[in-house]
């Protein structure tokens, strides 16, 4: 852990999506480090969010509340932030939602990606890029085995074809454009599905699960026997972390892909999780309806490129990464002005149980 945490401290990192769930997560970890952040993103669009529960813009060295896609305005901020390395999160996350505005999604996510890589190959100071994408990159097959980087890309709802796309992008500035301007090193992070405290997204199981609790309401569930890569968001951190260091150390040749999911390679199907989360939460009542939108059933990915060349593990298991989920969601039931008390110790207690496994 020291290795990939010495590298990156005291920098000063220019994160996208800093107002969504992972990027809050990913700030508090950054800010242990004492990296000055800032940040770019749209405002939060949920009347709950862990960005103001956690203190909003109040922890940025800067934030900025625009569209990737004012790309004067994107320059201009990244610019005055005059990071080293840039971490993009940012985008249109939700499968269905791509359904509905498919227009929004691509623009987000392809033409948003490729402001941000035009706008870091111009920006003196800028060594690493880490572009965060996901597992549904892949040309989904349905079949039983994980994918590899070195499978095919593809997509077809909206969401998953936007993202392999933005791998397409990122690989043209990767191999080419990046050489026509500074040199930054970029790479991508496939990352399973995530999951954590602080997520309220819409149609996401996770936070319609504590929606439906909380509210005392039915819980719709449209696929339960979709199997999935489930990790929690501070493993996503760390893989995303790992790569940063990794470009930041290497010297001439450096890995341009890498897939981040589990450690202890578990897909489960939606319906285990509801079991595994009702072990430690109060579950709402499941109603189960058939969905009428295409979405891949099985889903799996293969991390052990990210094993070997990272040093990437871990020390969360899927069920464990379920009862952390399930207890920061308690302690909010209790206690909503306790969020950042309690995402701050769960980094404490990964970076504790990571710091073991690496002695």
């Amino acid at each position: 852990m020291s290795g990939f945490e010495d590298t990156l401290r005291g920098r000063s990192v220019f994160l996208t999506g800093h107002t969504g769930f992972t990027g809050s997560w990913l700030t508090s970890w950054l800010t242990a480090l004492d990296c000055d952040v800032h940040g770019y993103a749209l405002a939060p669009e949920m009347e709950r969010s862990l960005f103001d529960l956690l203190g909003g813009a109040s922890r940025y060295a800067s934030s900025t509340l625009r569209d990737l896609n004012d790309h004067q305005a994107l320059k201009a901020a990244m610019a005055e932030a005059k990071p080293s390395v840039v971490i993009h999160l940012a985008a249109q996350p939700l499968v269905r939602r791509s359904y509905r505005d498919p227009l929004e999604t691509f623009a987000s996510n392809v033409t948003g990606t490729a402001s941000l890589l035009e706008a870091a190959r111009n920006t003196d100071g800028v060594e690493a890029v880490v572009c965060i994408t996901t597992d549904k990159v892949y040309a989904n097959r349905e079949w039983v085995y994980p994918y590899r980087e070195v499978d095919t890309l593809g997509g077809k709802d909206p969401y998953s074809a936007s993202k392999a796309a933005a791998e397409i992008v990122t690989a043209s500035y990767q191999q080419t454009m990046a050489a026509l301007g500074n040199g930054v090193k970029i790479a991508t992070a496939r990352g399973g599905n995530i999951i954590g405290g602080g997520d309220w997204s819409e149609d996401r199981l996770i936070p319609d699960f504590y929606r439906a609790a909380m509210a005392g309401e039915k819980l719709v569930i449209r696929s339960p026997d979709a199997i999935r890569p489930w990790q929690h968001v501070l493993s996503a951190c760390h893989g995303y972390l790992a790569i940063a260091h990794d470009l930041l150390s290497a010297e001439g040749k450096f890995e341009k892909a890498w897939n981040i999911g589990p450690g202890d390679g578990a897909a489960l199907t939606v319906r285990e999780v509801l079991n595994l989360l009702a072990e430690t939460s109060t579950a709402p009542e499941v109603v189960y309806e058939e969905s009428h939108l295409p979405e891949a059933q099985t889903l799996k990915l293969d991390i052990s490129k990210a094993v070997s060349g990272l040093a990437f593990m871990p020390p969360w298991n899927t069920e464990e990464a379920i009862r952390r989920t399930g207890e920061w969601y308690g302690s909010y039931a209790d206690d909503p002005s306790e969020a950042a008390a309690m995402t701050d110790l769960q980094i404490s207690d990964y970076r504790d149980a990571l710091s073991e496994t690496t002695r």
